[in-house]
């Protein structure tokens, strides 16, 4: 018979498993998450700009980062057009492109990155070409590296990058999502396949707590964060139009 009690099983067990995975990741990941604070903290005070990448589902924490109420103004999207979320049709072509050598090295050469930036890399399995490269190229221009991604994909699966690396292996941080291979939290009897991901909900949080640890550093350092404000809030666009003047010359989803 079918439940009538209000409450979905599955769904209060998918909630549970986002818990847990969260919880591990606060107790496991605080050191990485405090020096990838550090790191951007070290590049805003410098005259540094932030850059975010992600492929595919991984692009939605990089993007959750940028132009964002209460997030740092100075985070810029590093796209690569075809494979920003699933705005390419046919979606699976995004799959395609992550795999292709030498995308990585084009746009970064294209984009205003330079020697003392920082850049995260978001990438679940770190396996494909294109965030393996992302990385290498952006530590061989002087950018520092801050890797999201699931360290159990280098135990259990095999680079698809010629060097038979993993993004985890050119980062200066890792930060570890601790999501398993397949990214799926729950099976259920008369369903074929696993499913229920939770990537996105840890990797934004995780995305969340390194701007938290880099607003306290900055403030350590008497800087005042660059935080926008949202534009729902009375004030909310005066406070954005100072911060966007001010930072200007790093700041560049404006252009």
């Amino acid at each position: 018979m079918p439940d009538t009690s209000g409450e979905s099983k599955l769904a209060g067990r998918f909630f549970d498993a986002a818990i847990a995975l969260l919880q591990r990741v606060r107790d496991e990941e605080a050191p990485g998450i405090a020096a990838a604070g550090e790191a951007i903290a070290d590049t805003v005070a410098g005259g540094g700009r932030l850059f975010a990448f992600g492929a595919g589902h991984s692009s939605l924490a990089a993007q959750d980062v940028v132009y964002r109420a209460g997030g740092l103004a100075l985070v810029n999207l590093l796209a690569v057009p075809g494979v920003v979320g699933v705005d390419v049709m046919p979606a699976t072509l995004g799959s395609a492109l992550e795999r292709v050598d030498g995308l990585a090295g084009a746009v970064l050469d294209s984009s205003p990155a330079r020697a003392g930036d920082v850049l995260i890399v978001v990438s679940l399995s770190g396996r494909n070409a294109l965030p393996v490269e992302m990385a290498m190229n952006a530590r061989a221009l002087g950018l520092k590296v801050i890797g999201v991604t699931s360290v159990a994909y280098a135990r259990e699966t095999k680079s698809r990058h010629v060097s038979g690396t993993f993004l985890k292996d050119h980062c200066d941080v890792v930060l570890d999502s601790k999501i398993a291979v397949g990214d799926a939290e729950l099976t259920h009897e008369g369903v074929e396949a696993p499913f229920a991901p939770a990537s996105t909900v840890v990797t934004s949080a995780l995305m969340q707590a390194v701007m938290a640890a880099a607003a306290e550093a900055l403030v350590a350092r008497g800087i005042e964060p660059p935080l926008l404000r949202s534009g729902n809030v009375d004030g909310g666009h005066e406070w954005n139009g100072r911060v966007m003047s001010e930072y200007a010359d790093r700041i560049f989803f404006r252009h």
